[in-house]
């Protein structure tokens, strides 16, 4: 008997799997190596200045916090009340609220400022507000038996001060400042809103131009490269001067 042929097989075509098509348009969306490369050049000028106003604000943040904590330890009640109201002032106002005044305002009282000046001018009174109570919180820790002797010795306010106290203060309010620097610094991107061309304003102007969102993740790379090891060493700061 002869059997009957059997019919041939249809082979399907193989296609690529799901997961790997899902990759490819993930990739082509949000690391697309053409337009990082078209991105790069206008990204990296807002890398640089983001690291510009960031040094600038905590320069001017610590200065004038520790200048303020300063002024709190001659415990005159003029300018523990100053210096009070300024605390008080600018832990309170959300700093988008700091940058626009600073921006918008000031040219009415005749002051003129850049958007670079007046981010670093918001960003470092936010800072110095809260520089000010470390500092001050700080100098209060230090045990009276330093500055009975120090007394004991025949040392002044000012060779007391910096001799004794603030050397001792100072290692008390590195890990906090430390901390506090890192999360006001970030709000650099705020200055978008004032026209300053920063990181992530530049990363956002990138992604509109180029209707793709791979400039946003160049952005958050360049953000972990600057951040990053900040963090880290906020936590060997804290580790090395925190408390037992």
């Amino acid at each position: 008997m002869v059997r009957p042929a059997c019919p041939a097989t249809t082979r399907r075509p193989t296609n690529p799997p799901a997961t790997s098509a899902r990759l490819d348009r993930l990739l082509d969306t949000f690391a697309n190596g053409g337009v990082l490369a078209r991105a790069w050049p206008a990204v990296f000028a807002g890398f640089l200045v983001t690291i510009q106003v960031a040094a600038a604000t905590v320069l001017l943040g610590l200065g004038l916090g520790f200048a303020l904590a300063l002024l709190c330890s001659l415990d005159r009640r003029v300018l523990n009340w100053m210096v009070t109201a300024w605390v008080d002032l600018f832990r309170t106002l959300p700093q988008p609220v700091v940058l626009v005044f600073a921006y918008f305002a000031l040219p009415y009282a005749g002051v003129r400022i850049g958007p670079s000046l007046a981010t670093t001018l918001g960003l470092g009174a936010v800072l110095s507000a809260f520089a000010a109570e470390a500092f001050r919180a700080a100098i209060l820790a230090v045990p009276a038996g330093q500055w009975d002797a120090a007394r004991a010795l025949g040392l002044g306010w000012g060779r007391t001060m910096r001799g004794v106290v603030l050397p001792q203060a100072v290692r008390l309010a590195t890990p906090l400042l430390t901390n506090r620097s890192i999360a006001i610094v970030k709000g650099t991107a705020l200055g978008t809103a004032i026209s300053l061309p920063e990181l992530l304003g530049e990363a956002q102007a990138a992604t509109s131009m180029l209707a793709n969102p791979s400039p946003l993740l160049l952005a958050a790379g360049l953000y972990l490269v600057l951040f990053l090891p900040l963090v880290v060493l906020s936590r060997r700061l804290e580790r090395r001067y925190g408390p037992a």
